[in-house]
């Protein structure tokens, strides 16, 4: 895909910060290599140095750093840490890609607008934790994943882009995963996509494309 830039336009700097798998990093990864995002992944950093992401990382010639968590006596400490490990690679957008760690409000302000987030629900529904679990409590028909921008509210930031799934009689929490992370796979690149190419910023607690409120139609899978 040939991306039409804006003159002048620098190429995108991302640290990923991830605690797992980094299936997430992995797409972000191949989207910079493809050209369907205008920038590079110059840093991934976990909080767990079992992460498979940090292998996915060394792999691509990436950076990767561990910063264990409980090396750190309060969330603060942690997190001063954190920024300057981040702050060094000076990036334009830190990316959330499955790290298990709340941030603290200082931290998110230090990066407002160029920090965001994917999780696996349909915001506002099912904010925080277990959330395949709880989409099949409720007997739920769709679910899905949504890409934020990170604010001081818990997976509360505006909303950037949607995905969703049909959640089937025999779907079990597994199978949901799976079908959710397809679905992350497609929206977090696109999402990243934008914001590369400059048309995707947060203004005044709402997040724009092309200076325009975003119209949240869901895409789906299906």
């Amino acid at each position: 895909m040939v991306l039409s830039l804006p003159e002048k336009l620098q190429r995108c700097r991302m640290v990923v910060l991830i605690s797992g798998n980094g299936s997430n990093l992995q797409a972000i990864i191949d989207a910079c290599h493809d050209g369907q995002i205008f920038g590079d992944v110059v840093a991934v950093i976990s909080n767990q140095s079992s992460a498979y992401g940090l292998n996915r990382a060394t792999d691509a010639g990436i950076e990767a750093v561990t910063l264990p968590h409980k090396d750190f006596p309060t969330r603060a400490d942690y997190d001063g840490a954190l920024s300057q490990h981040i702050n060094q690679f000076e990036p334009d957008l830190i990316v959330l890609a499955g790290f298990m760690r709340i941030l603290t409000a200082d931290t998110v302000r230090q990066y407002r607008g160029r920090i965001i987030n994917i999780h696996p629900s349909i915001l506002p529904l099912y904010p925080g934790l277990n959330t395949h679990e709880r989409v099949l409590e409720d007997q739920a028909s769709i679910h899905g994943a949504t890409v934020h921008f990170v604010t001081e509210a818990l997976d509360g930031g505006p909303i950037i882009l949607q995905g969703r799934v049909k959640v089937l009689d025999n779907d079990s929490k597994e199978t949901l995963a799976a079908k959710v992370h397809i679905v992350e796979h497609q929206i977090y690149p696109k999402a990243i996509a934008w914001f590369s190419t400059g048309r995707l910023q947060m203004k005044e607690d709402a997040a724009l494309l092309d200076d325009k409120p975003i119209d949240l139609r869901i895409e789906s899978s299906d």
